[in-house]
């Protein structure tokens, strides 16, 4: 299966006409591939901040002469805002300025002033069924059995992509944590990485992990934003309003890499979470709209694994299912409360392709996901 240009590449052109381009998302997720491919054959303009030679010309402001300069983990440098700050606003109508990190390079304003107006903010994901125009039922089982990420997924092989999963977590502490927070006791947060897994599709409790930790409540909650900021994990919050009676409180949280879980079904729900916030946080970054990933469950015990938001209003809800079955009692809960909304369950083994008579889609994933993004 090969894949052209990224699902964000002619965004990325677009953007860069206008203002610098900031491209956030996990690590090895394609962000550098993809920032190489705006630049000639001899990458003239690639600036890494973690190779010494760069970090040097970029620190003496001796740049390479190209129309565009690629600053790739920059946001290692504690004033690297008030850099491009700088750079922008004195060659701002000459060069074009991209800017690639594997963090939340709108969370990490170390020192200096603000850019605000002068760039756009781009999230990039691992790759998707819609991406990758996945259509038969092997092909989502090879990417719920490898992965989004680009080298895993395209090795083919369960092993080689355990391998990479396993190492991933140690590359992600070394090269990216501990260059950017200040974390000292880094035993016993590996250890809530390991177990962060095992907890997906379930309210994430804060207090049950800080007692399997020992640790502090605040230590841990402050564990898990770290854990989000660097694009290890992601969290999404309960869906409430006036006519229901849900809970507001505890998130569920999620994994950009979704082979550590184990479990099948929690990895499709997982894997489908993905791929819905790919798709959220596409339209709010490139078309500005004001959407929200969420879950719902109420006081009574009724669920639902996605609801997606728009100005806070029910836009979209989606019940996964591991193969054909009976629709979800919290789907059709919901689907009652708000009729105007789109209702579906969705399976990774299922073939049934239907619409019930609570107009709720009940279909197989491929048929929902590949017209997401």
């Amino acid at each position: 299966m090969k894949v052209g240009e990224r699902y964000l590449t002619k965004q990325v052109t677009a953007d860069l006409n206008k203002k610098m381009v900031f491209v956030g998302g996990p690590r090895q997720v394609g962000k550098t591939t993809m920032a190489l491919s705006f630049l000639g054959p001899d990458q003239t303009g690639y600036l890494n901040w973690d190779i010494p030679q760069h970090r040097e010309a970029i620190l003496k402001r001796e740049l390479p002469n190209s129309p565009l300069w690629v600053f790739d983990e920059i946001h290692k440098y504690r004033s690297w805002r008030n850099y491009l700050k700088g750079l922008f606003d004195l060659q701002g109508k000459k060069r074009k300025i991209l800017v690639t990190g594997s963090a939340r390079l709108d969370l990490y304003r170390r020192g200096g002033d603000s850019l605000q107006g002068r760039y756009h903010y781009l999230r990039l994901h691992p790759f998707s069924v819609a991406e990758l125009k996945i259509t038969s039922q092997n092909d989502l089982e090879s990417l719920l059995t490898l992965g989004g990420f680009p080298e895993p997924f395209f090795s083919a092989s369960s092993i080689e992509a355990k391998r990479w999963s396993t190492e991933y977590r140690t590359r992600l502490i070394q090269e990216d944590l501990l260059s950017l927070e200040r974390v000292q006791d880094i035993g016993n947060l590996e250890l809530l990485m390991i177990r962060l897994p095992e907890l997906v599709g379930s309210p994430l409790s804060i207090n049950a992990l800080r007692e399997d930790l020992q640790m502090s409540h605040k230590t841990v909650a402050n564990w898990l934003s770290i854990l989000e900021r660097l694009y290890a994990i992601f969290r999404i919050s309960p869906f409430g309003a006036p006519k229901i009676r849900a809970v507001k409180k505890e998130q569920k949280h999620y994994h950009y890499d979704w082979t550590l879980i184990t479990e099948p079904s929690f990895r499709f729900e997982n894997m489908v979470a993905s791929h819905l916030l790919k798709w959220v946080h596409y339209k709010q970054d490139a078309e500005g709209r004001q959407l929200e990933l969420r879950y719902f469950r109420d006081v009574d015990g009724r669920e639902v694994d996605f609801i997606v938001t728009e100005n806070r209003k029910l836009l979209q809800a989606v019940e996964c299912k591991l193969a054909d079955t009976d629709i979800s009692k919290g789907l059709k809960y919901l689907k009652s409360r708000f009729p105007q909304c789109e209702a579906l369950q969705i399976s990774a083994q299922g073939k049934k392709d239907y619409i019930s008579g609570e107009e709720i889609r009940v279909c197989p994933a491929t048929q929902f996901l590949k017209n997401l993004i």
